[in-house]
């Protein structure tokens, strides 16, 4: 026996159960009428109805013993909460920036910020805005832009980073618009391009073009902890380092940073955004009044930040992080051995299912991932969620294009399913694949004019 560490072939949960709840098992034949009755939008679906619910990421998760009692220090205090000075010293020792402001979750922080640069006339670039952050940007007048690299729209492409920011675009977006920018974003993970990294090198090579035209850098940061840790484990010369040392350095690239704090953080709801620019803070605090609440609360009580403080300090685990990633690779990489073409390498969150690759059948304005989803749904009870034309697909003047891709996004909640659930959902979509061929596509019968996915309805096409 040496002491050389053995990677085992199971994934073993860093963790014990110690509180469980109830999953309703269902039919196909009363999964097929719910789906029916929600007019095929798996947004309408009563969470009731899904046995393995993967729509979200997004607040979804099992916080921890140690939150749970954390939660009995939250103080209610309406201004000067000692609950905001845990949550803000716990941001600031990943994220040094001098103003952290929380807000009720992170499209708050989004609308917010932009309300404040955007603006009719205004383009916003990242390397992939996602969904929420595109509609708070254009709901502006602003254009969101993204300029992720060309292997970001390639599936089956095995590129390390294939979230990063090309930099030529960005300057050359710069040198031809650079008047109309007042803000550079960048996604960490990119969550519209299937959950991929960014490289500290491209977020380095970013942040200098930004400075060199005077343009504050933006972290969408939800997924920091996951970026982080592919940083370790694919960036020549970062193996050594600890985990919030890259996080600091990836916060040190930017000016600021919105957060959805129900992703990393490990909180069932919460936000922030935080800022080094003193005029920009103070702007960003007169909106907060307005709508989410005084600035040491945002609209979250005392004791949802001191559980998202606990959060903080326990996303930085490596045995957690470890664990993370492998368990989403093991969904990915049986799904690939099943002949199911899913974007690769598997991102943090999630996995991506090709549905354009999967279903060829079916064009994508007839929405083949849509048609993925609801299938998932009806034959194992498995809800996930389109990324693709339907989330993608309608622009602002009111056009419709076909996506750069066709997703269907298997995002896993932190800590709440465990193998034999993954397992589950690799059978059932093994016999979707089976009859992937008769599936059929979608229209659109009634949608809103943004963020249509969350509430349109749909119909198959015969």
């Amino acid at each position: 026996m040496t002491d050389t560490e053995v990677e085992f072939r199971t994934v073993i949960e860093p963790f014990r159960i110690h509180s469980v709840e109830p999953l309703r098992m269902t039919t196909p034949a009363h999964r097929r009428a719910k789906a029916a009755e929600a007019a095929y939008n798996l947004f309408q679906i009563h969470a009731d109805d899904v046995l393995i619910d993967l729509l979200t990421d997004s607040g979804t998760g099992a916080m921890s013993r140690d939150q749970w009692a954390a939660i009995q220090h939250g103080d209610e205090s309406y201004a000067g909460s000692p609950s905001y000075f845990v949550f803000k010293d716990a941001v600031q020792e990943l994220f040094p920036y001098a103003h952290v402001i929380p807000t009720h979750q992170g499209r708050a922080a989004e609308r917010i910020l932009f309300q404040v640069l955007g603006g009719p006339g205004k383009v916003v670039p990242s390397n992939t805005h996602f969904d929420t952050t595109r509609a708070n940007i254009e709901y502006t007048g602003a254009e969101a832009v993204d300029l992720v690299i060309d292997e970001g729209h390639d599936p089956a492409s095995l590129h390390p980073f294939k979230g990063n920011m090309d930099v030529a675009r960005l300057e050359a977006l710069l040198a031809e618009r650079g008047g109309e920018i007042p803000a550079v974003m960048m996604t960490i993970t990119n969550n519209s391009g299937g959950g991929q990294p960014v490289s500290l090198a491209n977020l380095r090579a970013v942040s200098q073009v930004c400075r060199a035209a005077g343009k504050p850098l933006i972290l969408d940061a939800c997924r920091f902890a996951e970026n982080a840790w592919f940083v370790k484990m694919r960036e020549p010369g970062q193996s050594e380092r600890a985990i919030p040392d890259i996080i600091r350095e990836m916060a040190g690239y930017a000016d600021g940073m919105t957060m959805s704090a129900k992703k990393d953080p490990m909180g069932n709801i919460g936000g922030w955004l935080a800022v080094n620019d003193d005029a920009l803070a103070q702007e960003c605090r007169n909106l907060l009044i307005l709508t989410e609440g005084f600035p040491t609360y945002g609209g979250l009580a005392g004791r949802d930040l001191e559980a998202l403080a606990q959060g903080l300090r326990e996303v930085v685990s490596e045995d957690y992080l470890r664990y993370r990633i492998r368990s989403t690779a093991y969904l990915a990489d049986a799904l690939v051995r099943l002949g199911i073409p899913c974007l690769m390498p598997a991102g943090g969150h999630a996995v991506y299912i090709d549905a354009k690759a999967l279903l060829p059948h079916i064009p994508p304005l007839h929405f083949p991932g849509q048609a993925l989803a609801v299938a998932l749904y009806e034959v194992g009870g498995v809800r996930s969620c389109e990324i693709g034309s339907v989330m993608f697909g309608r622009h602002p003047d009111g056009s419709q294009q076909p996506a750069a891709m066709e997703l269907v996004r298997l995002a896993i909640p932190r800590r709440t399913y465990t193998q034999s659930h993954i397992d589950y959902v690799i059978e059932v979509a093994e016999r979707v694949k089976a009859g992937a061929a008769d599936l059929p596509g979608y229209r659109i019968v009634d949608e809103p004019p943004a963020l249509r996915h969350f509430t349109a309805t749909f119909a198959p096409i015969a």
